[in-house]
């Protein structure tokens, strides 16, 4: 069995270093302006240094291009697809065909990774997509393990999936609660993924509060409860899933450091020595659940189908 790579999401270019060094091998960066729901906001400068940081580490660095794009920021793509080539990022994340377009004319050699979040839900999609030039696609967080598996069995290009954190419910290019709060004769400073100002929708009905936060791609609402399968990894790296994904949105970067070192280890023994990770997966699953938000349960997602939205 090979190693799955372990991809986290950094907050600051300042979490690059700690996160390398408790095992992440890639990380996953950009700028709200063309990448959605990240974990922080990384100006050029940033996504440069940050690169420069990673690669130092030996680790990679994709940089999400991953929003929905309307006419005006088109024009855009083609240059900060020639800055990430001249930065050295390793991949673009893509979900419109336009960032497609637009690398094959400002860089045509750079890796490609196609992510929509919620249509990468059967293998001959994701090859459509590698036949067009991506390299790896980023599966939609509602497959079961059983689907996850036939996919990587049948796919021509790497298979990503997320095994931590929160998933999207929702997404709206309108600012929602900011029309809101004007409607209502309000000020509302929209904030974007600043944990003192976190906002929630609140289910009476099944005790649930889902966050809630507004930046320039619109209104997000996220799950109530976050993904952790730590204990649940052998079945995925026995079919050889290419990367696993630690999601740290709406995260502090203490408890991403903790996340990415459980799951380091978890990776390493499930490969290495699986019989001593049958043994401690509980352990580990413990340990996570130690540090976890009382506001945010754990669950499987929809790996055995537990999650009903």
């Amino acid at each position: 069995m090979s190693k799955p790579e372990l991809l986290v999401t950094p907050i600051h270019v300042e979490d690059i270093n700690p996160l390398a060094d408790a095992g992440a091998d890639a990380f996953v960066l950009g700028e709200q302006r063309y990448g959605l729901r990240l974990a922080g906001e990384f100006s050029r400068d940033e996504v440069k240094k940050a690169i420069e940081l990673a690669h130092e580490k030996g680790k990679k660095v994709y940089v999400a291009m991953n929003a929905i794009f309307h006419n005006e920021k088109i024009e855009e793509l083609s240059d900060y697809i020639a800055f990430l080539q001249e930065a050295n990022a390793d991949a673009v994340i893509f979900g419109d065909p336009a960032v497609l377009m637009a690398a094959r004319e400002a860089a045509p050699n750079m890796k490609l990774h196609w992510s929509t979040e919620t249509t990468g839900t059967n293998w001959y999609t994701c090859n459509y997509w590698g036949r067009k030039g991506a390299k790896r696609a980023i599966l939609a967080r509602e497959m079961n393990m059983d689907a996850i598996v036939e996919m990587k069995e049948n796919a021509e290009v790497e298979i990503e999936v997320q095994v931590h954190g929160m998933m999207t419910m929702f997404q709206s290019k309108r600012s929602l609660l900011g029309n809101y709060y004007e409607y209502q004769g309000k000020v509302m400073e929209v904030e974007n993924r600043k944990q003192e100002h976190n906002m929630f929708l609140h289910d009476k009905e099944r005790g649930n509060k889902y966050p809630i936060f507004e930046d320039e791609n619109g209104t997000h609402i996220m799950s109530p409860n976050d993904i952790c399968i730590i204990d649940e990894l052998q079945e995925m790296i026995e079919a050889n899933i290419d990367s696993f994904k630690i999601d740290g949105i709406l995260k502090n970067p203490e408890y991403i450091l903790e996340v990415t070192k459980l799951y380091r280890k978890a990776i390493d023994l499930c490969v290495e020595d699986p019989d001593q990770y049958e043994d401690v997966k509980d352990e580990l699953l413990n340990e996570i659940e130690e540090i976890q938000p009382a506001n945010r349960p754990l669950d499987t997602g929809f790996f055995f189908k537990e999650t009903v939205y």
